[in-house]
C-alpha cells in the first residue's frame, strides 16, 4: 500500500490520561496502600497521592492512557501522517489542551469528547526501582458515550479504519461503543483487537470482557493478567503457554479471522498461540543499569505490533517490531520515544 491509503488505517478507542510521573519510595507506596506493579482506579484514599506526587521536583507529566500509548506508537513506527486515529474523552482544561497538542505533535488524528464538567483523567505513576505502579483516576475519560461515536464526523474514523484496537480498560468506561464497533468489524471483515489490560478488569468486568471477546481476532496480554483470566474461568493452569493457546481457541463471533493470542512475559519470552500452535520468542535483553522505567512497555509493545500487522507484515515481523518499541520505551521516563525508529 502507498501512504495514501494508509490514511487512518488503524483506529484506537480508550482512556486518555495524562501521567504525573516521579520516582517515590517503598514508604510512599505504604503509605496509599499501593503494590509494586499494580496498575489499579483511584479510590478516596489515593486521591491525596496527585497532589503530593506534583509536589515532587522530579515530577514529569506524559500525555498517557493504555491504549493511546499504543497508537502514539505505532504512528511512531509507522512515520505516515495520518495513519492511526483515536477516541476518548477528555476535560476543557489545561490537561485537556496538553492532550491534544501531544497528540498533534505525534501525528495521531485525535477525534476528543470533551466533558463541560469533569477534569481531564490523570493517572498517578510511582516509580520504584524502574517497576510501575499506575493509579488511574479516569474523571473525564469515565464520562465518554456512544453518542459520541454515532456522530457522523467520528463514525466515519471507524468506517475508514480496517484495524480497531481497544484497550480493556475501556470496559469499565463504554462497553456499548465497543459493541457497536466490536459487530461493524465483524461485519465487514476488519481486524478488532483487544487487550486483557489488568488483573482487575479480568476479574471484576468478566461479564463486559465476556461479551466483547468473541469479536476480538487478536488478544493481547502479561502473564499476571493472563493468569487472573484462567483463574477467574477455574482452568487450574498457570501455564502460560497453555492459557494462551486456551484464550486463542475461544468461541468467535466471526470466522473471517482465526484468533491470536500475544502474552508477553517481561524479560522472559513471548508467547503467541495462533491456529492451534504456540511459538515463543526471545525479548531483547537489556542491562538493568539502562532501564530507567518500564511504563508503557506493555503500550508499546502492542503499538510496535500494530505498526507492522497494518502493513500485513507476517506474525515474526510483527513481535520482532513489538520486542523492539518496548525496548525504546523502557530506556526512556514514560511512554515515550526518539523523533525516527530504528528499526528495519
Amino acid at each position: 500500500m502507498e501512504s495514501g491509503s494508509y490514511e487512518g488505517v488503524l483506529l484506537g478507542m480508550g482512556n486518555p490520561l495524562l501521567d504525573i510521573s516521579a520516582v517515590v519510595d517503598e514508604a510512599f507506596l505504604a503509605k496509599y496502600d499501593i503494590k509494586p506493579g499494580n496498575a489499579i482506579l483511584a479510590e478516596e484514599k489515593h486521591l491525596p497521592m496527585y497532589n503530593e506526587l506534583a509536589s515532587k521536583v522530579n515530577v514529569e507529566y506524559i500525555a498517557g492512557g493504555s491504549t493511546q500509548n499504543s497508537i502514539r506508537v505505532a504512528q511512531w513506527m509507522l512515520q505516515i501522517p495520518g495513519a492511526t486515529s483515536y477516541m476518548g474523552c477528555i476535560g476543557k482544561d489545561k490537561f485537556g489542551e496538553e492532550m491534544k497538542k501531544d497528540a498533534q505533535t505525534a501525528g495521531v488524528n485525535a477525534h476528543y469528547y470533551e466533558d463541560d464538567n469533569a477534569p481531564t483523567g490523570t493517572c498517578a505513576v510511582c516509580i520504584v526501582g524502574g517497576e510501575r505502579s499506575l493509579v488511574a483516576n479516569l474523571s473525564a475519560a469515565n464520562c465518554y458515550r456512544s453518542e459520541h461515536l454515532k456522530r457522523p464526523e467520528n463514525w466515519t474514523l471507524v468506517e475508514k479504519a480496517k484495524y480497531i484496537y481497544i484497550a480493556g480498560f475501556f470496559l469499565t468506561v463504554s462497553p456499548d461503543s465497543i459493541q457497536l464497533v466490536a459487530e461493524h468489524a465483524a461485519a465487514t471483515n476488519k481486524v478488532f483487537m483487544m487487550n486483557l489490560s489488568a488483573p482487575f478488569i479480568c476479574e471484576f468486568f468478566r461479564d463486559a470482557q465476556e461479551k466483547a471477546l468473541p469479536y476480538a481476532d487478536y488478544i493481547f496480554g502479561n502473564e499476571t493478567e493472563a493468569r487472573t483470566f484462567a483463574k477467574v474461568r477455574g482452568w487450574e493452569t498457570e501455564n502460560t503457554e497453555e492459557i494462551a493457546l486456551k484464550i486463542s481457541q475461544l468461541p468467535k463471533a466471526s470466522g473471517a479471522h482465526k484468533r491470536i493470542t500475544v502474552i508477553t512475559q517481561g524479560c522472559d519470552p513471548v508467547v503467541v498461540a495462533d491456529d492451534g500452535k504456540v511459538k515463543t520468542f526471545p525479548v531483547i535483553v537489556l542491562p538493568k543499569e539502562k532501564l530507567v522505567d518500564t511504563n508503557g512497555a506493555g503500550d508499546a509493545f502492542v503499538g510496535g505490533f500494530l505498526s507492522q500487522l497494518v502493513q500485513e507484515k507476517s506474525i515474526d515481523e510483527c513481535v520482532r517490531a513489538a520486542c523492539y518499541a518496548a525496548n525504546v520505551i523502557i530506556q526512556r521516563s514514560g511512554c515515550t520515544y526518539p523523533e525516527k525508529p530504528d528499526f528495519n
